[in-house]
């Protein structure tokens, strides 16, 4: 019994040390998760802003649709003509920060979808470096 309590102790501690690793997950309002997984005490954009960033953009099951990383070049936008998800989370980043956004479909391309690309009502993921504000 007792080397079985040892070995359920060893498990839990374990557990709780790997979640305690993961970077935490702020969930704004609507809906939109944001995960930094690097961190900058750099400045933050406005929803005003133009931005350039690095990115990927995959569907909930890991196909990848968009990566400025594949064109070999980061992409400049204004905030403010991206999907909501973009507007949102972008601005909880950091010059240097790279992050993982989940888009709900709502805050995405909803029900429209896009180009034949992204399906109607798709959740979307995105991993995100944001290189600089302009």
């Amino acid at each position: 019994m007792k080397k079985m309590y040892s070995l359920l102790a060893a498990l839990f501690m374990a557990s709780n040390a790997m979640a305690a690793s993961e970077p935490p997950v702020e969930t704004l309002d609507s809906g939109v998760k944001v995960q930094k997984m690097k961190t900058t005490q750099g400045p933050s954009p406005k929803a005003s802003d133009v931005v350039k960033v690095h990115y990927r953009g995959t569907l909930k099951d890991g196909t990848e649709f968009d990566s400025s990383y594949k064109r070999g070049e980061p992409t400049t936008f204004p905030l403010s003509r991206v999907i909501p998800c973009w507007t949102q989370g972008v601005q909880r980043l950091k010059v240097g920060e790279k992050a993982k956004l989940f888009c709900p479909a709502k805050t995405a391309y909803g029900e429209r979808g896009a180009a034949g690309v992204i399906p109607p009502n798709s959740d979307l993921n995105f991993e995100i470096e944001l290189l600089g504000i302009q």
